[in-house]
């Protein structure tokens, strides 16, 4: 792998060339950007698989939705639909997306939506009889048809942004140039006893500009699993489990699991993958395979969404995103921008 991206380094320097071509256009408006009146909280990276943008928009979420009504606008990776789709009893992870349909089923009072045009999407939002007070735009930093009112960008701990390369040698999708868009950037999935000095060390690395600043927040995963029944983590010590995910990075997950002092046996598959008959056949197979009365599948939340319908036994872990700290200071930022855009909009 190592010697198929050395031999692609030109056409990462390709790439980095257009992508900061195209940037460039937005910057000096030859590309029409929109900006609209609804503030608009951008959460994205720089890089391609996963940075943790799901457990961050809930984040905000829960920080925003008893003081205004959220709009969730995603692309709805992967979708087997088209268009503006605004997500009700009907949705499904095949019509919307995986993330966007775990949205709507854990956030009740919110809007989730899904078009790959972001601007159409905006506009049609602000036609509605009770449009939302602001919109949450999930994966979208590179959108740039888009005036994003705040720009979260976020970037992996053990993967910074400052470290990598341009596609397809590494894994940036634009040059890292590109964070000085952000008003903040946060580092994810760091261990949850970060010190301040490793902070430190890690922000002189990101060298963030003087209208930026750097938060680290870490995964907190919930005992209480859900799905087929309720069920503490703690109990899978006694259980044959088989784990199946289909997400970016699982490493954070199983390296849990095996500090729980719980066995499974891992079925892995890509971030987003579209599980076949063949592939839920095999799971189902190997449940029932295993000699315990006491046998489950565990699953990601994400996932869950995907293959409830499908699997017996089936259950789910959920995570959090909290700061290791300064999250107070986060919070403020974040609300007093909508505050300020509300009342000026």
């Amino acid at each position: 792998m190592n010697f198929l991206r050395k031999i692609a380094y030109p056409f990462s320097i390709l790439y980095g060339i257009i992508t900061s071509i195209r940037n460039f256009l937005y910057d000096i408006n030859v590309l029409k950007s929109t900006k609209f009146k609804t503030p608009t909280l951008v959460v994205g990276n720089l890089s391609v698989g996963g940075t943790g943008k799901t457990p961050q928009i809930e984040y905000l979420i829960r920080l925003l939705k008893n003081d205004y009504k959220i709009a969730v606008l995603s692309r709805g990776y992967k979708r087997k639909s088209t268009g503006f789709i605004i997500a009700d009893s009907q949705a499904s992870a095949e019509l919307i997306g995986d993330e966007p349909y775990q949205y709507y089923k854990k956030f009740k009072n919110i809007i989730v939506c899904v078009d790959a045009d972001r601007t159409n999407a905006i506009q049609q939002l602000e036609k509605l009889e009770n449009p939302p007070d602001v919109i949450l735009l999930d994966d979208a930093y590179q959108h740039r048809k888009v005036v994003g009112g705040f720009n979260i960008l976020l970037t992996d701990y053990s993967n910074l942004y400052v470290k990598d390369t341009m596609l397809p040698t590494g894994n940036l999708r634009e040059h890292k140039s590109g964070a000085k868009r952000a008003q903040l950037i946060v580092v994810t999935k760091c261990p949850k006893n970060l010190t301040k000095e490793a902070q430190l060390v890690i922000t002189k690395k990101i060298n963030p500009a003087k209208n930026q600043q750097v938060f680290f927040t870490a995964i907190d995963y919930n005992s209480n699993l859900k799905g087929a029944s309720e069920i503490d983590l703690s109990e899978l010590q006694y259980f044959e489990v088989l784990l199946v995910t289909g997400i970016a990075n699982p490493v954070p997950l199983t390296n849990y699991l095996k500090e729980q002092n719980i066995h499974f046996k891992h079925l892995e598959y890509p971030d987003h993958y579209n599980f076949k008959t063949q592939d839920i056949d095999k799971i189902n197979a190997e449940i029932n395979n295993f000699k315990l009365n006491k046998k489950l599948v565990l699953t990601t939340e994400k996932d869950y969404v995907r293959i409830f319908d499908k699997v017996k036994d089936l259950h789910y872990i959920s995570i959090k995103s909290f700061f290791i700290s300064d999250g107070n200071d986060f919070d403020k930022k974040i609300k007093n921008y909508v505050e300020q855009s509300s009342r000026n909009s």
